[in-house]
């Protein structure tokens, strides 16, 4: 591996870390190799960034060669221009491999495997995953009969864990691109405005960005229900009108070169009833104690618990999760998918996780978010991404 940086976005040794932590990883399964589908694992291990998770793809990391990309054929003059490896290491299977009836691409991997000397390998696969298909899995199996496929769903999620300074320092850029959004919102949401234009609005300033900092597309687009849609917390916008007397809670992220910073406010239009009022002050309550209960050392369940009190005080109960990891992410989703801020979560919290810290409330007929995205730190509470007051935003 080359020392200077090159294409990918982090120089040769933040790549060398990770395939470090990733190989002792393998080894403690008892892997020979390690086929990831998920597009952010992928990017992680090896900077590749395209769209074209919509088609097979993956990338297999060996404990003794550096790692391979494999993906349709079009799509490897994007690899070469994004992934560290050099170009022995790229390989692209024909067109005539997609969407067909006669044929499927695992069989081209099942060769490369065999062209590897891996035909007869313990082959970990991400079975559980949005990209990694039933009959992907299947054609796999046959395809390699003497080959070993172990479940690794999640290998890779969990070294991922803890952010690297080069990482932390792309999230603060999305969590300024973010910021900027969230203004924007506030100053321009009205009765009358539609919502698709508010929304085309608030996509200008997410991929203008801020500064130097441009805007990626964020894995989730922005979600904005209001009134009695508010209790459905993932509905996204139409063409009707924001209105006097209802809440809307506004859910998106800014991101930076594929890391994800989400930041939720909600606006009332109007004067809020008592209820929303007092609904209000628990959750912002129950965020300041989840805050301070964000330390390292105490575990995911301590955040939920430090939550939950004062929202049960005030009668509230919520059915859901609170938070979850966040980082480098691809649609459909900007979590990380291992850690859950829930009560029954264990997990040590250690410096340098990040987290959505996400206590929204969807009630039977409004719904509220007000979240933090936040970094574990050495010593204290948590660290919030963004500097914005924690707050119903009432406009009168």
């Amino acid at each position: 591996m080359t020392e200077e940086p090159f294409r990918a976005p982090f120089p040769a040794a933040e790549y060398r870390r990770r395939l470090d932590k990733t190989r002792a990883a393998m080894a403690a399964q008892d892997l020979d190799v390690l086929f990831l589908t998920d597009p952010s694992n992928m990017a992680w291990i090896t900077g590749y960034d395209g769209w074209s998770f919509y088609v097979h793809q993956g990338v297999l990391v060996l404990p003794d060669q550096d790692p391979v990309w494999w993906g349709r054929f079009q799509d490897s003059n994007g690899a070469r221009k994004t992934v560290w490896m050099d170009e022995d290491r790229i390989l692209g299977y024909a067109d005539n491999f997609v969407q067909s009836r006669e044929r499927h691409p695992m069989q081209d991997l099942a060769q490369a495997l065999r062209d590897l000397g891996l035909g007869g390998a313990r082959l970990g696969v991400e079975a559980e995953n949005y990209y990694f298909s039933a009959r992907a899995y299947l054609t796999l199996l046959e395809s390699l009969p003497e080959a070993t496929l172990i479940d690794a769903t999640g290998l890779v999620n969990w070294e991922r864990a803890i952010k690297s300074d080069e990482e932390i320092a792309f999230m603060r850029k999305a969590a300024a691109i973010v910021e900027r959004a969230v203004d924007g919102i506030i100053e321009r949401v009205e009765p009358g405005l539609r919502k698709n234009e508010l929304v085309a609005d608030i996509m200008h300033d997410l991929i203008d960005g801020v500064g130097d900092a441009w805007g990626d597309y964020p894995a989730i687009v922005p979600l904005l229900p209001s009134g009695e849609s508010a209790s459905a917390p993932h509905l996204t916008w139409n063409g009707s009108q924001f209105r006097t007397g209802e809440i809307t809670f506004f859910e998106l992220a800014g991101c930076y070169r594929r890391y994800h910073v989400p930041f939720c406010r909600s606006v009332f239009l109007g004067k809020p009833p008592e209820h929303i009022l007092r609904a209000e002050a628990a959750l912002v309550e129950g965020l300041e104690a989840g805050l301070d209960a964000a330390r390292a050392g105490n575990r995911a369940r301590d955040i939920a618990q430090a939550l939950a009190a004062p929202l049960e005080a005030a009668g509230i109960r919520r059915g859901a999760r609170c938070g979850y990891p966040i980082g480098l992410s691809y649609p459909p989703d900007w979590g990380e998918r291992t850690i859950s801020l829930r009560a029954e979560d264990d997990t040590v919290l250690e410096p340098g996780m990040t987290f959505h810290f996400m206590p929204g409330l969807w009630l039977e007929d409004w719904g509220m978010e007000i979240t933090e995205s936040i970094l574990i730190r050495d010593g204290g509470p948590a660290e919030c991404f963004c500097d914005r007051p924690r707050a119903l935003v009432v406009k009168d």
